[in-house]
């Protein structure tokens, strides 16, 4: 498969950023509409998430796929655009797959900002797209490397038998080897130096049409992360290192995750 023959790149791309949103989550059902409060007060984690894939609107249009009506009732209720998908979607980028037949003309480019994203910020969604425009890579998602606060709350997750994170180990080219619920690879005591995966991908349409048609694989089953089934199938991904804002990164993936979320929602002011 050619990355670039989806587009010439050197013409103004076509972007769209799906925010990916179901109500049946696992390890925190009903997560898209827990209220989380910043500076102006709360507001469901899915407006939040929403927000964060507004600070790139001069780039991208932006709708939120979801299987759910009482999400979309809600999205609608500040002004997002919705898509309808199907519930027997298995996870977020099956989703954003749906919504292609859905559209009218393709994008060129698909941004997936998980709805459980609400902390990244548009550098980093920049960052993915110039790192598409500049290499064509059919699949890309950043990580930032662990410091000295995001690597031991990462592992003292990890000892409590908490999912913190999501960490990645790349090969010397920049491309993923491995993605792993665990921190990874082992030896790492502290977590410093860990790459920390976070929830954004972009994607070619090809890419995520080869993905949609592919059955889960057995690591994809095993981590249950998504996006290993582009590597079982033989498409690459390809890395694109982030800064932590300063204000800290944290993903909504258990009920304790909100109160850090809040916290750095409250350091950005």
């Amino acid at each position: 498969m050619s990355a670039s023959s989806d587009v010439d790149r050197a013409t103004a791309a076509r972007i769209l950023i799906v925010v990916p949103a179901r109500f049946g989550s696992q390890r925190f059902p009903g997560k898209p509409l827990v209220g989380i409060k910043g500076p102006t007060g709360a507001k469901p984690l899915i407006q939040w998430s929403w927000e964060a894939a507004s600070t790139a609107q001069d780039r991208a249009d932006i709708l939120v796929a979801t299987d759910d009506a009482r999400i979309a009732q809600v999205v609608r209720g500040f002004g997002g655009a919705v898509a309808m998908t199907d519930s027997a979607l298995r996870n977020g980028t099956e989703r954003c797959a749906a919504v292609l037949s859905q559209l009218d003309a393709a994008p060129d480019l698909v941004v997936n900002l998980q709805g459980d994203s609400p902390l990244v910020a548009q550098a980093q969604i920049d960052a993915l797209i110039d790192a598409w425009l500049e290499t064509g890579a059919p699949v890309l998602t950043p990580y930032l490397t662990c410091d000295a606060v995001i690597g031991p709350a990462l592992m003292a997750d990890h000892a409590a038998g908490r999912v913190g994170g999501t960490t990645v180990v790349s090969d010397l080219a920049g491309n993923a080897l491995y993605f792993s619920k665990r921190p990874v690879p082992f030896g790492v005591a502290d977590g410093q130096g860990l790459k920390l995966h976070l929830g954004l991908y972009a994607y070619t349409p090809s890419a995520l049409h080869h993905y949609a048609s592919r059955a889960p694989g057995p690591l994809e089953k095993a981590e249950g992360l998504e996006q290993l089934r582009f590597l079982e199938h033989g498409i690459p991904i390809r890395l694109v290192e982030v800064e932590r804002p300063s204000s800290g990164f944290w993903e909504v993936n258990n009920p304790e995750d909100v109160p850090l979320v809040e916290e750095a929602l409250a350091a950005r002011g």
